[in-house]
């Protein structure tokens, strides 16, 4: 194809050049137009936007990527890589994953299916994990049920069902990670240890993030998450049969940001409503992301205050601080009004038992804080048993990818999920004490 200057944001110089010279030999002409192509192309070769992707050599199963990755790992922009994962024998797919640095650490976006693709828009790590099959044995995972699309993202669970279940109480885990992210996936190994004896259905959910992290037009309030708990928790309620689930039986649990949703969902149910929250004044109700079509909201309310019987909050936020710092300026009313430490039923009226961790080692979470809220649940007369685990930082049963997270996993979120276990079978299988 003949070379046109005017297609070029060159061309201006070119063009006075050759106006300016038609006097002289067609050859200068030609060494000109010559020496402006090959600027025109280092140019280009300078605009090309590449990123850098580094592999992570999975242990127990390999990883396939196609087109493969430069030796010297630079991915020209926008690229869409295929993955393709296998694990080695005796040992089954647990996630995909691309990371990227994030406050915590290496950010994790995982795929639930051996197959995916990943578009490099930035640097990334691509990696794959996998576990032995018999982690996996004795139950169904069915993944990305929808419950509700309030704003753009849409809202899902996922469902851990044992073999053959029937009429198994329900336990509700609420991830954490600040309000801000994280998904369902990350409780996947909690999921795991607490399905497995084969006593529950337990059901992973996700939420909204807060502010403008989902690409909402207008922010979402922590009212808003609970809310959606809310919402999973009715959604559930109403499915519970299909996975063999009982509705009228359920218990809660959730880590950090979850901690506090899980408390917040356990201690004041009897504030689902559609008065709004904070529109008129003294109202702060909470009106569900999901609601059945043929129940009134007075019927959901007392169905929900009903199911709820037990509550495991693990190293949760219960008042003030964090909570306080992600409301900004929303009024001290609202506060106190997401705030579980501030509504907590008296035993007479509801009991709601409660099973709290914190690692000794927690950053974030201070025993103090964590102490408050027990103390409060006891002059409630609810019972409440609080146990630190010696050496254990913050988010210890979250799953991921990485070997230092699976490690912390084994040594403090198994036995600790054991434990949660053991305090729900009080409350569902007292004939087993």
């Amino acid at each position: 194809m003949e070379f046109d200057p005017s297609k070029h944001r060159f061309n201006q110089p070119y063009l006075r050049f050759i106006k300016m010279n038609k006097t002289k030999s067609h050859l200068l002409s030609v060494l000109f137009l010559l020496l402006m192509i090959a600027s025109l192309s280092a140019q280009n070769t300078g605009e090309t936007k590449t990123h850098l992707v580094k592999v992570e050599i999975p242990v127990n199963g390999q990883i396939t990527i196609t087109p493969a990755i430069p030796k010297d790992g630079k991915v020209v922009h926008g690229t869409v890589l295929s993955i393709k994962t296998r694990p080695a024998t005796g040992y089954a797919f647990d996630s995909g994953y691309f990371s990227i640095p994030g406050m915590w650490g290496a950010m994790y976006y995982e795929s639930m299916t051996p197959e995916f693709n990943v578009i490099i828009d930035q640097p990334k790590t691509l990696g794959a994990s996998f576990v032995k099959e018999e982690v996996l044995e004795g139950f169904k995972v069915i993944q990305n049920v929808e419950y509700a699309t309030p704003g753009k993202k849409v809202l899902k669970y996922d469902v851990y069902s044992p073999d053959n279940a029937k009429n198994l109480p329900c336990i509700v885990i609420i991830h954490g990670g600040g309000w801000i992210s994280n998904t369902e996936d990350i409780m996947r190994g909690l999921a795991r240890e607490l399905v497995r004896s084969g006593d529950y259905v337990v059901f992973s959910i996700d939420y909204r993030w807060m502010h403008l992290l989902d690409g909402d037009e207008s922010p979402n309030k922590m009212h808003h998450l609970i809310e959606d708990v809310f919402g999973a928790i009715i959604h559930i309620m109403e499915h519970a049969e299909a996975y063999g689930a009982d509705p009228t039986r359920i218990a809660l649990t959730g880590d950090s940001a979850g901690g506090h949703l899980s408390a917040s969902a356990a201690n004041f149910p009897d504030k689902i409503g559609d008065k709004g929250f904070g529109e008129l004044e003294d109202v702060h109700e909470f009106l569900p992301s999901y609601l059945p079509k043929d129940k009134t909201i007075e019927k959901v309310r007392e169905e929900v205050s009903r199911a709820i019987k037990v509550a495991a909050p693990s190293y949760g936020v219960f008042a003030g601080g964090l909570l306080t710092a992600h409301m900004g300026k929303e009024s001290e009313e609202a506060q106190k009004a997401v705030a579980p430490i501030d509504h907590i039923p008296n035993v007479k009226e509801r009991a709601i038992p409660q099973y709290l961790l914190r690692g000794t080692n927690d950053f974030l979470i201070q025993d103090a804080n964590v102490q408050a809220y027990a103390d409060a649940l006891k002059a409630a007369g609810q019972k409440v048993v609080y146990e630190q685990v010696e050496g254990a930082y913050h988010a210890f049963f979250d799953w991921k990818p990485d070997a230092q997270t699976k490690g912390f996993f084994k040594e403090f979120g198994v036995p600790y999920a054991a434990r949660m276990k053991a305090f729900f079978d009080v409350v569902f299988y007292p004939e087993k004490k």
